[in-house]
């Protein structure tokens, strides 16, 4: 016998998750089953994958490929690189169907979309995969402070963001080849990743900061290709940022991270988006008071933030948040729960609804506002989309689907509506579209 979800057990599997997987058991206690899912390490991790060093060499020898082929026509193009990441990806989306730790899942992407690097730059594709195994997942109940080194010090990062090429201008490197700094990974790290520009840095600090930065890059030369502080390309002498002073060396840039890290101002930045991810489109001031104090009084702990979501009292509230659609086709999939033979390829899925997964156009991520994501062709494609779905899952009940994925936030003007589809498959699309189950 089915045992009835109440609202609470309702609430945590689509606020904090990604929806029910079919008929999963349910937990009993629903804020500890969320609090559980940050104990330990990332089950993910499990999954396996290439490193970025494996993906480096791949892009390395796909280049060198290139590059002795470049005369030659009629030739397939080197992948190394497709053949190594495709794996990867297949391997993600099976996890997002069937994990059981979703809570925690949440907040790796929660956090890849903060420290977004993106496909739209084709080289990070051979160490996209790789940045959020190695430099997400380890830190996302951890310290801010960490996540921001690993995040920084990433191939991944240092090649979307340009660092690698970033030289000082009165460096060895520099005077050398002529070239400068390049401002891009110092301006994203002080704007979107760190203490946002209500902290009221300036263009100066920001150059400043880039200044500081110089020499952080990697080498893809070495086996196996490697983070490496360039000291030839490093800007000499002390820099100043936000009023502060950063010394010469690798060790001024590592000074100036573990201070912006633990910025009074980044703490606000920080705790605003959790509470606009997880609550509100418009954060409520009280409960962004609280996950702020959380991480000003542990010095940035995202484990003890995180169990703070769960105890805010507007956290279980009703249900506001659009879901992406990314978050969208994952509740979809989760909630019909199709056997492998049966589900569609996911391959393009994402892109026809506008969420091309790791593709967002700007180093800001993608949008975490329903107003960005609920425009009526955006609402059509979910339409379409959902019909052409509800189309592979002809054998489901969709008044059972309904009861699983949603129990008590059924409204039961969905469920008459329901009732009086014209066919399985008409009542499984009003379901799939109704409002409350795009919410979350």
């Amino acid at each position: 016998m089915m045992t009835l979800m109440d609202m609470r057990t309702a609430q945590a599997l689509v606020r904090f998750g990604l929806g029910r997987r079919g008929s999963q058991d349910l937990p009993a206690d629903p804020a500890a089953w969320l609090a559980r899912q940050l104990d330990g390490p990332d089950p993910a991790l499990a999954m396996g994958g290439h490193s970025a060093a494996d993906g480096l060499v791949a892009f390395r020898e796909d280049r060198r490929d290139r590059q002795a082929r470049k005369n030659e026509v009629d030739l397939p193009a080197p992948t190394r690189v497709r053949d190594l990441v495709r794996p990867d990806f297949g391997r993600l989306a099976d996890y997002m169907l069937t994990t059981d730790a979703p809570f925690r899942e949440r907040l790796v992407w929660f956090w890849a979309n903060h420290f977004t690097v993106s496909l739209r730059r084709p080289e990070v594709a051979a160490v996209l995969m790789p940045f959020v195994r190695e430099a997400i997942r380890p830190h996302v109940n951890g310290r801010f402070v960490d996540m921001l080194f690993a995040v920084m010090r990433h191939p991944a990062m240092l090649v979307y963001l340009d660092n690698a090429a970033s030289f000082g201008p009165t460096s060895p490197a520099g005077l050398k080849t002529h070239r400068g700094l390049n401002e891009n990974l110092a301006r994203e790290c002080l704007e979107l990743h760190t203490v946002s520009p209500a902290a009221g840095y300036t263009q100066q600090d920001v150059t400043e900061f880039a200044k500081v930065l110089t020499g952080w890059s990697f080498a893809i030369e070495y086996n196996p290709p490697q983070y490496l502080f360039r000291l030839n390309a490093h800007e000499p002498g002390p820099k100043y940022v936000m009023g502060q002073t950063f010394p010469h060396g690798g060790e001024g840039g590592i000074a100036a991270l573990t201070w912006l890290g633990d910025h009074a101002a980044t703490h606000r930045h920080l705790a605003t988006k959790l509470v606009r991810h997880f609550v509100a489109d418009d954060p409520p001031p009280a409960s962004v008071a609280r996950i702020e104090a959380v991480l000003r009084n542990t010095h940035g702990d995202l484990k003890a933030a995180s169990l703070e979501l769960i105890r805010l009292p507007e956290a279980w509230q009703p249900l506001t948040k659009l879901r992406t659609p990314a978050e969208f086709i994952f509740a979809i999939m989760r909630a019909l729960d199709l056997p492998a033979e049966q589900r569609p390829s996911l391959d393009g899925m994402f892109a026809a609804l506008g969420q091309p997964l790791f593709n967002a156009p700007e180093p800001n991520g993608w949008p975490d506002r329903a107003a960005d994501w609920a425009g009526p062709e955006a609402m059509l494609r979910r339409v379409d989309w959902a019909y052409g779905i509800a189309g592979h899952a002809a054998s489901v009940d969709p008044e059972q689907v309904a009861s699983a994925a949603l129990g008590p936030l059924l409204r039961p003007a969905t469920l008459q509506q329901m009732q009086h589809a014209g066919s399985r498959r008409d009542a499984l699309t009003l379901l799939l579209t109704s409002p409350e189950f795009q919410r979350r």
